[in-house]
């Protein structure tokens, strides 16, 4: 599954480094002839393990960009990535993630599920588990025709400079509340952009995850 994940990801940019502190997994991307570093094993978040590995590979090559892709999605698209590198065309954005349309009742209200609301320029405002925004004077069976409600897709990018910055910041009442650690970065400052995507990814945590997606697919 890794290296299905890592031949996504190289059909797309030009350096994919797995990230890794397990020597199996080290092992089995030696195996199919992909790079991998070393990093800690007392990370708290993939992004700072992301951050760890980023640093070791800036006294190698040159780059402006990090993309951090969880292992575990073998269905993620290459054209995702390629959406969020084009965030980066604008010097505003410090760090960029996806998002796509919420179409059902089930999603929308399942606390599992991270919701999240954007400006009119398509930065992030707020996520949360809870559904945002609140509809007060309608019944929840109604919600979805009411506004626009999108999902958040754990897939980040990130500006060098600013990878490292928030690893640097306390965890915050916010993230505390939610259990959410991008709103540790919004309530330092830090500003998100989206972008909106048509698919959806699906981590493998299980045999029989992996069984039913690709039933699914």
């Amino acid at each position: 599954m890794v290296q299905h994940v890592y031949d996504r990801c190289k059909s797309v940019v030009d350096e994919v480094v797995i990230a890794t502190d397990d020597d199996r997994i080290a092992r089995a991307v030696s195996d199919f002839g992909g790079e991998f570093i070393i990093t800690s094993p007392n990370h708290a978040s993939g992004t700072d393990r992301c951050a760890e590995a980023a640093q070791i590979l800036s006294s190698k090559i040159d780059f402006d960009v990090i993309i951090n892709v969880q292992g575990d999605e073998p269905f993620l698209k290459p054209e995702q990535i390629t959406q969020l590198l084009e965030c980066f065309s604008s010097p505003e954005t410090e760090i960029a993630t996806l998002v796509t349309p919420i179409n059902s009742n089930e999603v929308l209200f399942d606390p599992n599920k991270v919701k999240v609301v954007r400006s009119t320029n398509g930065f992030a405002l707020y996520f949360s588990r809870h559904p945002i925004p609140f509809q007060r004077d309608f019944n929840q069976s109604d919600w979805l025709n009411l506004q626009p409600y999108f999902l958040h897709l754990g897939l980040y990018a990130y500006r060098k400079e600013v990878l490292q910055e928030i690893t640097k910041l306390l965890p915050s009442s916010l993230e505390n509340s939610e259990k959410l650690e991008q709103l540790r970065w919004l309530e330092n400052g830090y500003r998100i952009q989206t972008a909106i995507t048509k698919s959806h990814n699906f981590g493998v945590d299980t045999p029989s995850d992996l069984e039913n997606l690709l039933k699914a697919n």
